[in-house]
């Protein structure tokens, strides 16, 4: 009797929503689900209004941000019991405020701190949206609609690869079709629609990647690759369930920060900068061309990080330590705070450095000048490069106009492409790199598969290859040379006869544009990449007959030290220090010393600040760098020191057998000289 008299009042906890989201989705479907549970009703007040708690959609009505004190009712027969589950969720932060520190490779610096959008290899996001109770038949037929269309296109392609292939190729697509098949699975989606009302796109995104984080979990090498399997699976589902609805990057509303498996170049490249802050992806290199394009755009990025897509949800704060190659999700208050007060004060650091040496010359102590310029993707880079100082382009990545278009661009799209930066730097030098596709990169027309593309045709190769294509780009960049200091730089030479071979054709367009009356700079600079061992090696012989040099250390280091650089599984093999490395730009510049040309890094050892001393010191006499933010810290170091210190540096550095001590040593320099970059 006692009981009932206690259980039959109705019961009350205060509390306060303590999540830095408050009540969204993913909390008020954990609160409903738990009060699902019990048989006591249950409701929620806050000083306004008052909801049914077992009710997701009545739960995020009550629009319960982070500070919001909450007032949870139960009255029946468990009522205390409820309670009890309820107040420790809520007090648990909804079990979502874990906070993870993931390590991956930094490939752009700079420190970002806002939502994640999951950007799927398709373009769009998972939607996260709860249905009304009203929609949840119509949400089932759709998914299981979408489950016979993936079924048809998996038979489809089935019977393709097999007629194409052979069966044993086509059979791998019958797994696809099992997961299609799985009762268990379907089940569990239609769960998640029914009991909590979710879309199915949410639904069946939630379920799968349950089940991607048990194969990334599995030991067995074979096993764990079919993760990619379940990722295709969803792909597809996606697909048909979002049809025409699918959100796209250049569709976002907001800032945010981009959480993927991976990114193609030509995405990478399409990122609204006005939206996308940061990235932060499963796989990658320091040295990818995704990773040179983020740079190239000014926003920090992480790379490598494993498994980011499955630890992260759509609306999650994460923070992107592009300079440590962190990623915090759903980072505490006080790591928050913290990271709020770094993004301000590397704000304000950048600012008051590029103000005060912008227009100053970038002079050594003694008086010996270094050429600071920056490295572009795209015409519109030309205006942050010169804001932050850059003394003309050191490097013109003319890649952009044939990534992402079906054809090749023309004559008068490359000009105007290179028009635009000649005219804005007027007589300030801009060296336009010709053509590097092959590789990791579009090529037109051409089927045919490369076992290992980075040792095959690619850059000055493709070009050879496919001379109409090179010629179109050498029209445009003499025509672009009557207008301003244009000067032409070949990719990947390995012996003389390549440089003679490209010279050759600038001269034979230069009478063809001189037939027809087309005005250019007849002494236009040819220069060459040093970024392969041969080069090195034949520096003596490649600068009698160049004009100058610009070395490559991205392909130089990846060749010299036979680490792929889109292979997250030997990046840390990567080091633009290690002793070979240092031997070889020594080579490299003391060839062009010799011969009185002058030599320049373009590479992204360039970019890094406690690389620039010792580049100084083995007589390098320009750098070209991405971001353009980094050239006032560049521009700080050069005039902090002399040329006589600097190769007193490079010695020392020359001599170390362990690349851990050479960079210790370097970082300690740098430190010294501009403490707030680190």
């Amino acid at each position: 009797m006692d009981t009932f008299i206690v259980t039959s009042k109705a019961l009350e906890r205060k509390v306060k929503i303590s999540n830095s989201n408050g009540m969204h989705a993913r909390p008020a479907t954990k609160f409903a689900e738990i009060a699902n549970k019990y048989s006591s009703e249950i409701h929620v007040k806050t000083k306004n209004k008052e909801v049914e708690g077992k009710s997701i959609i009545d739960l995020l009505t009550l629009g319960a941000e982070n500070g919001t004190e909450i007032v949870i009712c139960a009255k029946g027969i468990d009522a205390v019991e409820a309670l009890d589950a309820l107040e420790g969720l809520v007090k648990s932060k909804f079990e979502e405020e874990f906070m993870e520190i993931r390590k991956g490779i930094a490939v752009s610096p700079g420190v970002v701190i806002r939502e994640a959008f999951m950007f799927e290899s398709e373009g769009y996001r998972i939607p996260r949206h709860i249905i009304r109770k009203e929609e949840v038949e119509s949400e089932i037929f759709r998914l299981e609609k979408a489950i016979e269309d993936s079924k048809k296109e998996i038979d489809d392609l089935e019977k393709k690869v097999s007629e194409d292939l052979g069966s044993e190729i086509g059979a791998i697509f019958g797994t696809h079709r099992m997961i299609l098949q799985d009762a268990r699975l379907k089940n569990e989606v239609i769960e998640k629609i029914r009991k909590v009302n979710f879309t199915p796109e949410f639904a069946v995104s939630l379920a799968l990647r349950v089940y991607i984080r048990k194969f990334q979990d599995v030991t067995d090498t074979y096993l764990a690759e079919r993760v990619s399997d379940i990722f295709d699976v969803e792909r597809r589902l996606l697909r048909n369930l979002l049809g025409e609805k699918r959100e796209e990057l250049k569709n976002l509303a907001q800032e945010v920060v981009l959480v993927a498996h991976d990114l193609t170049p030509s995405q990478t490249a399409s990122l609204d900068t006005e939206k996308v802050k940061g990235f932060a992806t499963d796989v990658g290199g320091r040295t990818s061309h995704t990773a040179i394009v983020a740079r190239a755009l000014g926003i920090p990025a992480v790379v490598g990080l494993g498994t980011i897509t499955t630890d992260v949800f759509g609306g999650d704060t994460v923070i992107v330590d592009g300079n440590h190659g962190v990623v915090i999700v759903r980072p505490d208050a006080e790591t928050l705070a913290t990271y709020q007060s770094k993004v301000k004060s590397m704000h304000v650091f950048e600012e008051k450095l590029a103000t005060e040496l912008k227009d100053q010359p970038s002079t050594m102590r003694d008086g010996r000048h270094i050429g600071i310029y920056g490295n572009i993707e795209f015409p519109k880079d030309i205006n942050v490069n010169v804001k932050y100082g850059a003394e003309g382009i050191g490097l013109y990545r003319t890649e952009f106009l044939y990534l992402g278009s079906p054809r090749p661009p023309t004559e008068e799209e490359h000009l105007e492409a290179y028009t635009t930066v000649v005219r804005e730097l007027k007589d300030k030098p801009v060296i336009i790199r010709t053509l590097d596709l092959g590789a990791d990169k579009f090529t037109y027309g051409d089927d045919r598969k490369e076992g290992n593309p980075f040792l095959g045709c690619r850059s000055i190769r493709y070009c050879f290859e496919n001379p109409a294509i090179f010629k179109i780009q050498l029209r445009a960049i003499l025509r672009a040379s009557a207008l301003g200091n244009v000067k032409i730089l070949f990719p990947l030479i390995s012996s003389l006869q390549e440089l003679r071979r490209a010279k050759q054709m600038v001269w034979e367009t230069m009478e063809e544009l001189d037939k027809e009356k087309i005005p250019f700079s007849r002494n236009i600079n040819m220069g060459v990449m040093i970024e392969v061992p041969s080069a090195v090696m034949i520096a003596d012989m490649l600068a009698k007959e160049c004009d100058f040099f610009s070395i490559g250390t991205n392909d130089l280091i990846q060749y010299s030290l036979a680490v792929d650089r889109n292979n997250e599984r030997v990046a840390y093999l990567y080091c633009p220090v290690h002793p070979a490395i240092l031997r070889l730009l020594k080579i490299a510049i003391k060839a062009a010393e010799d011969n009185n040309i002058p030599v320049g890094i373009c590479g992204e050892m360039g970019s890094e600040v406690e690389y620039a001393v010792p580049l100084i010191g083995l007589g390098l006499t320009e750098f070209s760098v991405s971001p353009a933010t980094i050239i006032p810290e560049i521009k700080k170091i050069v005039r902090s020191v002399t040329y006589e210190k600097a190769k007193e540096v490079a010695d020392t550095a020359c001599q170390f057998d362990d690349p851990e001590k050479t960079i210790n040593y370097l970082r300690n320099i740098a430190i010294e000289i501009l403490p707030e970059a680190f």
